[in-house]
């Protein structure tokens, strides 16, 4: 599912990834905190609801630092990752998934890139999806173009994301949040107000729940699920 193009991310600079994952940086170019960030990926996740039985794809997967700890509780072939750059998830699927029995790991076909989150070749069987620390990265458009693309899986119970968000009256300039971090309206790390990213799953039918919980660098999750 196409539409019009959108702004290249950061990400997509020529060479970006050949050289990290020449470099052995292949955890540090998907922020770092890699331990810490990939259990509480999976710690939302369970909390609200993920069983092993259950499908799940993992957007914007990087290196699979969620994928690293999904996997071995999932069923067997039941984790899905995209990203912008399939070398980087492959580079995760051997550098990250060793201690993974191979009968547990997904086919590499499972690992797809998909830089405009139209999601092909994804099962028809996903039931959870995540795009964790995505979206701050990527102009506004991209999160809209996900909701939209994610209509077409039929069995999908949730659907999880971050944003950074900025209140109302400061989102046209850059707003420093909690922990320190400056965002913006017109560049990385972006912000939204929150009025105007409901407005957007709503006019696209999906309902939002936000679930305060602490996340890395003042992230807020949400919560979408069809209306």
């Amino acid at each position: 599912m196409s539409s019009a193009p959108l702004p290249p991310s950061p990400y997509e600079a020529p060479g970006f990834y050949d050289r990290a994952i020449a470099e052995g940086r292949h955890r540090a170019i998907v922020g770092g905190r890699w331990d810490e960030t990939g259990r509480v990926q999976m710690g939302l996740l369970r909390d609200h609801g993920l069983q092993p039985e259950h499908h799940l794809l993992d957007i914007g997967a990087g290196a699979l630092r969620l994928g690293c700890k999904a996997i071995p509780y999932l069923r067997p072939g039941h984790y899905w990752a995209t990203d912008a750059s399939r070398e980087i998830l492959l580079a995760g699927y051997e550098r990250e998934l060793t201690e993974v029995p191979p009968a547990q790991r997904p086919d590499p076909a499972q690992l797809i890139g998909d830089p405009g989150f139209d999601f092909p070749g994804v099962s028809d069987a996903i039931t959870h999806a995540i795009c964790f620390a995505v979206f701050p990265h990527l102009a506004p458009g991209y999160l809209d173009r996900a909701l939209t693309s994610l209509c077409r899986f039929p069995a999908l119970e949730l659907f999880a994301f971050t944003v950074f968000l900025a209140p109302e009256a400061a989102a046209a300039t850059p707003y420093r949040q909690a922990d320190g971090v400056v965002t913006h309206p017109a560049k990385p790390p972006w912000h939204r107000p929150e009025a105007e990213v409901r407005a957007v799953a709503e006019g696209l039918g999906w309902q939002l729940a936000r679930d305060d919980r602490m996340l890395p660098r003042g992230q807020v999750l949400f919560l979408a699920r069809r209306a």
